[in-house]
């Protein structure tokens, strides 16, 4: 469910979303017709060789940096609220069809999807670089709608697959898949900035799409699909029993909820910094160290998640982002802005990784992991197309300044509400006897 900021840790710079690309998993040599007729021997989950390289591969975001370079230079005769809706319509271009790839996830097309978006993000990344200043629609196109339908057809795939190979270590899984999106996003913004510098911005563009396209490539060769043994499940997935789980429609609506806050900061820490006398150069770093916080949240708490569950480990990651997010009403320095990116980073980044795993553990049986987590997806990409602009559009400026106190509490509030309304999901989950399935870890 996300921003900014998804993935093979293609560039997240061209958007943090990305950041959550491209696993590839093996779809057993069976047919469809022998998987439904056939005992298949039954598979060994968390561990092998095809289970691990899928997770490298998935491993092998940060409009944050576009968002302050398009408002102060590239697209600066536009509103901080209409460059977002760059970033904004490229999430949603990256969830909206999530029903659709879903589907077409549990139907066995996951390696035609993840050949056709590796084509799409790489196409749209270079046609991004052709891209002329103040031409608002020609960035609009290739980056919100080209590389966010690309990422569509990466980043679902690439999030589902794990479930054919992890069970038990589930959680972990899916935060080191995730991971990626962090590290690239500490990496691609500080190699971008440079290169911008040295060969200009177009040519740094086209420097980093030709190494997400080689990183995606070897994604390809390394994640792998598999056939289900469990003969018994239908190859589709019940839509009418998966719209009647309560538990399961709450907590879409309260990721709805969190998806129109949170990522407020990962769109505007940097222009905020600079807007608070912090040098360019040190506001730049901002976006990296809120996603290095990152990178370690979508690991450690997805540790302790398969030990203690999903639930338990995502309600106090909710709660505490809320918090921090109010906390920017103190920042006035860079050690401030460093602190609370680590910080809001790492807590907001557990639940980046955590609800995959919550939505898998949602599901009845492994077949309808695809649809639940589409139908999802599809949700929440209006809750991404609409938030940062929400935010934006709440910014009041004076010249060079800007008033930030509106977005502020309205990105604090709306992750309030998501942890409010994913805490009433845990009481009916557990309410519909389901918890004893995990021991009471849930």
């Amino acid at each position: 469910m996300s921003e900014a900021s998804i993935s093979v840790t293609v560039p997240d710079v061209v958007n943090q979303q990305q950041s959550f690309e491209s696993e590839k998993c093996a779809i057993a040599h069976s047919t469809v017709q022998d998987l439904e007729t056939v005992l298949v021997e039954t598979p060994s989950y968390d561990s092998g060789k095809e289970a691990w390289l899928t997770i490298v591969g998935a491993y092998v975001s940060a409009f944050g940096i576009y968002q302050d370079y398009y408002t102060r230079i590239f697209l600066s005769q536009e509103s901080p609220s209409d460059i977002s809706w760059i970033g904004s319509f490229q999430l949603f271009m990256q969830y909206i069809p999530g029903f659709i790839i879903g589907r077409a996830f549990d139907a066995g097309y996951f390696h035609y999807m993840t050949a056709l978006g590796t084509f799409l993000q790489i196409t749209s990344m270079f046609m991004l670089s052709l891209a002329r200043p103040h031409k608002y629609f020609e960035v609009f196109l290739a980056q919100a709608v080209g590389m966010g339908l690309g990422q569509s057809l990466l980043f679902l795939p690439s999030l589902t697959i794990i479930g054919h190979h992890f069970r038990r270590r589930r959680a972990l899984a899916t935060g080191i898949a995730v991971s990626g999106a962090s590290f690239g996003g500490m990496v691609w913004p500080i190699l971008l900035n440079e290169l911008s510098q040295k060969i200009s911005f177009p040519n740094a563009i086209r420097t980093t799409a030709a190494l997400c396209g080689l990183m995606l490539l070897v994604s390809i060769f390394l994640m792998k699909t598999r056939a289900t043994s469990e003969s018994s499940i239908p190859r589709r997935p019940d839509l009418r029993l998966i719209l009647q789980d309560s538990a399961y429609l709450v907590s879409i609506a309260s990721a709805f909820c969190i998806n129109l806050g949170l990522f407020f900061p990962y769109f505007y820490l940097q222009l905020y910094a600079v807007n608070h006398n912090i040098t360019d150069k040190l506001a730049f770093y901002s976006l990296t160290i809120l996603n290095a916080g990152s990178a370690l949240g979508r690991l450690l708490p997805n540790f302790f998640a398969d030990r203690f569950g999903t639930y338990n480990l995502l309600l106090p990651c909710l709660f505490i982002s809320s918090g921090l997010a109010f906390t920017m009403f103190a920042i006035s320095n860079f050690p401030a802005v460093a602190i609370f990116g680590l910080l809001f980073g790492f807590w907001s980044g557990s639940y980046i990784s955590l609800i995959p795993s919550l939505l898998a553990q949602l599901s009845n049986h492994s077949m309808e992991q695809g649809t639940r987590m589409g139908i999802a997806f599809s949700v929440v990409g209006i809750s991404m197309l609409i938030g940062t602009p929400i935010e934006g559009s709440l910014l009041s400026q004076h010249g060079r300044d800007y008033t930030w106190s509106m977005s502020i509490i309205f990105c604090g509030t709306m992750v309030l509400l998501g942890a409010v309304g994913m805490t009433i999901s845990r009481a009916l989950f557990v309410h519909q006897g389901r918890a004893a399935e995990r021991g009471g870890y849930i």
